[in-house]
């Protein structure tokens, strides 16, 4: 578990790419001394395994699946990542709950500078849309931002210099992916409601009888 407050900027030392699977090399002079093999690492917002590591690089295993349903299959060496470690129970929580598992890509439409701050738009798959709320939570590439809007196909959040400063937001604009995870409270809330209608006998009958449609 992760909480979306990114530790350092790695950067890319290598890609050992496989059919449809690799393994990167990832330098970080702050956080590798304290990674052990087998510690879970978001990169990008995606939870890794640490596979080895040297004084100043670690290495991660990329597999089928995450190349599929990630941007991490458009790395390239020298490319700057988000990092963050799993939290402990004696971590601050300062962002929100990040599984870094990721419920799909987007890709930024927009960036606008506005005083203090940038303001992103970014083009998002239903899959990510559906659970969005008006502030509610979002991880862009392992970053806890707030929803300040959204629709059908775009959630729009907003940085401030800090941010842009310590994250690949601040380098990253229109055209380029970004990893979405949306707040799990709401998947579980979904799947715990389907789970009552449907075992309730609930159908969509029903509820135009009693006016709910």
């Amino acid at each position: 578990m992760f909480t979306g407050i990114i530790e350092d900027l790695g950067k890319i030392q290598s890609i050992k790419r496989g059919a449809d699977d690799f393994i990167i090399e990832i330098k970080s002079a702050k956080l590798t001394p304290e990674l052990n093999i087998g510690d879970s690492i978001a990169v990008n917002g995606i939870c890794l395994t640490v596979t080895t590591k040297s004084n100043n690089s670690f290495t991660v295993d990329v597999m089928p699946e995450t190349v599929k349903k990630t941007s991490l299959n458009e790395l390239k060496v020298s490319d700057m990542v988000n990092l963050e470690r799993a939290m402990t129970p004696l971590s601050r929580f300062g962002g929100h709950m990040v599984s870094g598992h990721v419920d799909g890509v987007g890709e930024i439409k927009s960036k606008v500078s506005h005083r203090n701050a940038f303001l992103i738009k970014i083009k998002a798959p239903e899959s990510v849309t559906r659970y969005l709320i008006d502030r509610g939570s979002i991880a862009v590439d392992g970053i806890s931002l707030t929803v300040m809007e959204y629709g059908l196909d775009y959630v729009g959040v907003s940085i401030i210099p800090h941010t842009a400063k310590v994250t690949t937001l601040g380098f990253k604009g229109p055209g380029d992916k970004v990893n979405l995870e949306v707040d799990l409270i709401g998947k579980y809330v979904e799947k715990f409601i389907a789970n009552q209608y449907r075992n309730q006998g609930l159908t969509m009958e029903k509820l135009r009888e009693f006016g709910f449609i």
